[in-house]
């Protein structure tokens, strides 16, 4: 067997094997979140979410929705150097994205349940 017929071989195998991965991973919510922001991210979007009360008053006084929130916690960015990850109960993630009026940002007390979010503020991306 030669280089060209291995080639074939290997190429239809390749081939039948991408269409039975498509065919069953097709209509699932499969993710691939290897990276940490991405994993923290979606760590915090299962979790219920609470507000506390100056997080509330931000939105509504600078007519923010929360729903604002959610977005950010699809594509935001987790800063780990200002987080801190190292304690034993609840993890405090600070996450920045863009809202439709300023780029926000927010602290996230990660627990195992309950995702608090607190201490909103507008942010310059200097």
């Amino acid at each position: 067997m030669n280089l060209f017929q291995r080639l074939g071989y290997f190429s239809v195998g390749l081939f039948m094997g991408i269409v039975i991965l498509i065919f069953f991973l097709s209509g699932k919510k499969t993710s691939c979140s290897y990276f940490p922001n991405a994993r923290t991210l979606k760590n915090i979007r299962t979790k219920e979410r609470q507000f506390d009360k100056k997080a509330i008053s931000f939105f509504s006084k600078n007519s923010i929705d929360t729903s604002n929130v959610s977005a950010i916690l699809e594509d935001g960015d987790v800063h780990f150097k200002e987080s801190i990850t190292d304690k034993d109960s609840c993890n405090i993630y600070l996450i920045s994205g863009e809202t439709t009026k300023k780029p926000i940002q927010f602290k996230v007390e990660n627990c195992d349940s309950i995702a608090k979010i607190y201490d909103v503020d507008f942010y310059s991306e200097d």
